[in-house]
């Protein structure tokens, strides 16, 4: 719409999980390094944390692109799956046998047959809204960690969810669940100088300069406005862009 007003070749501020918007501020070079090594075959539990907006579904599918062939990683995006569903979803991800799905006992015979060939493949499970998780799934996400093939390899598992997933594993009926995990990490608000520069990333990455769609005053008010979220930031940029076309007014 207003793309070609701008001098855009696209739109920098929508809001699907884009990973070529992604904005590498240190905290989210952090997360992604900890997404990517808890998921290459470390054993243990990776968690990262963040309020809804923050960026973690973004990192999961840049860390998603970044994985060698040599991994399969099952990406559970709906968590609020039935014991035997959950099953189910696993087996097709890892391309196990349609019996696996019907049996427990037969995807983790399958789960520890294709972690005892050493071929160095990897197998990751990342849970994202992991807050939404039902207790009876993190116990048997638990005890899946708990599998270990003889030559000590074993499902890399990580959960990505909202501050109510650490506050989730300080319960003391996760107590076990919380001693599996090794990796853990927090996304937190933009400060103003994250937020110019993650405007300024998205605008580029679009084909644009930033400069020439927002002042330094509208960056400050951006940021007041979105309390530094970094989802929120991108819808009062779309909007201020819609409302400027609509104005003919620039930046």
């Amino acid at each position: 719409m207003y793309e070609r007003y701008y001098g855009l070749q696209e739109r920098p501020f929508d809001l699907s999980p884009n990973p070529r918007f992604l904005c590498f501020t240190p905290q989210h070079r952090e997360a992604l390094v900890h997404l990517q090594y808890g998921l290459a075959g470390r054993p243990g539990v990776t968690v990262l944390v963040g309020e809804a907006g923050t960026g973690k579904t973004t990192l999961i599918r840049a860390a998603l692109q970044a994985a060698s062939d040599s991994s399969t990683i099952v990406h559970l995006s709906n968590p609020t799956l039935t014991r035997v569903e959950f099953f189910e979803y696993m087996t097709a991800g890892f391309g196990f046998s349609p019996e696996a799905g019907r049996s427990k006992i037969q995807i983790l015979r399958e789960l520890e047959t294709v972690l005892s060939v050493e071929d160095g493949h990897m197998y990751a499970l990342v849970v994202d809204e992991a807050q939404s998780v039902p207790y009876e799934l993190l116990e048997e996400i638990r005890l899946l960690t708990n599998l270990e093939a003889a030559n000590g390899r074993s499902l890399a598992v990580a959960l990505v969810g909202q501050p109510e997933l650490g506050r989730r594993l300080d319960e003391a009926r996760l107590r076990q669940l919380k001693q599996r995990v090794v990796l853990r990490c927090e996304l937190t608000p933009l400060s103003l100088k994250d937020t110019a520069s993650y405007v300024s990333a998205r605008v580029k990455t679009a084909g644009g300069e930033a400069t020439r769609l927002f002042t330094r005053d509208a960056v400050v008010a951006i940021h007041q406005h979105s309390a530094g979220i970094p989802r929120v930031i991108s819808v009062i940029c779309d909007n201020a862009l819609v409302n400027g076309f609509a104005a003919d007014q620039k930046p």
